[in-house]
């Protein structure tokens, strides 16, 4: 389970630049969910030794009413939903009363508190900091999220507790079924995930178990079919067919993306009676963010009109461009229409996300897609890609060596994706591309290749140069 750390303060003290810095992104993903508000951000911290998921919370200042009312009651809950609290003060403004209210919520929260006093650059730390200790949350700690000073020492130390121990097993391998193939279900509440999940169970024929779920209430349930070994993970809790309703169901973004980080592949469901919606864009970048092998599913298929089929389709290729990798279903998990079709599709998507490609195919393949799209000049030379090798599994990196590739523009890059994609047989997962310039560091290891090969590949690069 991944840490989950929650910025809190009054507005205006630098929580979304501290959020921004830690994610190390300029645009936040927003989970503008049902119950959400846009001021409630979800993403993955980056800076510090384990990752971990991070919430920026909507500002507090003790008097609100309205709609800001409800934003200060959202951001109690994502106060509620974390391991550690980050409370943020303005050390340009000092102390103030808000500052003291929320230090009060933070700590009847009980979580372990961090007091950071932000916007410290250019000033004295000890003096900056003296005003907060006033509030009782321990020992300040004098910080410029802007400008990064003194972050990813404190992202070490609030860290460090959650830093797994040598001598300890991997949770996935304690558990029942560690070896299985883990399945995350993810979608908005109210498109029918656990009729989903009840069907590919078919309780009436599979051996099926609760294992005791997390304290955020995932419920892993594992499952065979067909002699394969297979683990659910389902947020909104598995319910026998008799008491599923598809009422509104509790939510949370926690939830679904700690499902997702301990999944091997993820099966994402839309409601295709009302098309794809911002959330559903959202959560889906936050899959892709991730590298998750992934299967897009339409569900509520039955009762639509062929007009109505073909506008989703439609708005599935406008909205989604970016799965454009992944394998898409239209199904009725109420009436088990095309659900048979799922778990085959969620092992095509796992075995290209594990696949191992071979250095001698992958250059091949390098030069026959250089020798049939070249890359393009820049300041007046031409960009060469050289050589390249699987740098790691799941999503599969590839790793191309070359000179100025620094300069390759996104569109070839994506050129180069779409081609490994297609020759290696990738459906189904991201493939991510890491370009190095300078020297191949496998120069002199070239025995490596067979003798036809090497043949192969120098007539392929002859072919490129000219």
């Amino acid at each position: 389970m991944l840490p989950v750390v929650a910025l809190i303060g009054r507005p205006n003290v630098g929580k979304s630049t501290l959020f921004n810095r830690l994610t190390r992104s300029r645009d936040a993903l927003v989970a503008d969910y049902a119950g959400l508000t846009r001021d409630r951000q979800y993403g993955f911290g980056k800076v510090g030794p384990v990752p971990y998921i991070l919430i920026d919370t909507g500002g507090i200042s003790g008097g609100e009413e309205g709609i800001s009312e409800r934003m200060a009651a959202q951001s109690v809950r994502g106060l509620q939903e974390a391991d550690v609290a980050i409370v943020i003060v303005d050390a340009r403004e000092g102390l103030t009363a808000a500052d003291s209210y929320v230090a009060d919520l933070a700590r009847r929260s009980g979580k372990k508190i961090w007091l950071i006093v932000n916007k410290a650059e250019g000033l004295d730390t000890d003096i900056a900091a003296s005003d907060f200790q006033a509030l009782g949350l321990g020992d300040p700690i004098a910080i410029s999220a802007s400008h990064g000073d003194r972050v990813s020492p404190l992202m070490d130390e609030i860290l460090a507790p959650f830093i797994p121990k040598e001598d300890d097993e991997p949770e996935a391998e304690k558990a029942p079924g560690s070896d299985a193939l883990r399945i995350a279900v993810i979608g908005r509440p109210n498109v029918g995930k656990s009729t989903l999940i009840n069907r590919l169970i078919g309780e009436d024929r599979l051996v099926v178990y609760d294992q005791p779920g997390t304290t955020r209430d995932s419920v892993a349930v594992p499952f065979s079919r067909d002699g394969k070994d297979y683990v659910l993970i389902d947020t909104a809790g598995i319910r026998r067919r008799g008491k599923v309703h598809e009422g509104i169901e509790k939510f949370s973004i926690v939830k679904a993306l700690q499902a997702m980080e301990g999944a091997n592949v993820v099966i994402a469901v839309l409601d295709a009676q009302e098309g794809v919606t911002e959330q559903d864009v959202s959560l889906m970048g936050l899959i892709v963010q991730r590298g998750r092998a992934l299967v897009v599913v339409a569900n509520k298929w039955d009762g639509l009109s062929n007009d109505q089929r073909k506008h989703v389709k439609e708005d599935l290729e406008r909205r989604l461009p970016f799965l454009d990798y992944a394998e898409r279903f239209t199904i009725s998990a109420l009436h088990g229409s095309a659900v048979g079709d799922l778990l085959p599709a969620v092992q095509r998507a796992f075995r290209a996300a594990t696949r191992d490609i071979g250095t001698a195919e992958l250059n091949e393949e390098l030069a026959r897609a250089v020798a049939a799209h070249a890359p393009p000049l820049a300041g007046g030379r031409r960009i060469r890609l050289r050589y390249a090798h699987q740098g790691g599994r799941n999503p599969p990196i590839i790793v191309i060596h070359g000179n100025q590739t620094e300069k390759l523009p996104d569109a070839y890059q994506r050129y180069l994706i779409n081609y490994f994609r297609k020759a290696f047989k990738l459906k189904g997962t991201p493939v991510r591309i890491q370009l190095k310039t300078g020297d191949n560091p496998f120069q002199g290891k070239r025995n490596k290749l067979s003798p036809r090969q090497e043949k192969k590949r120098e007539r392929l690069m002859k072919f490129h140069k000219r």
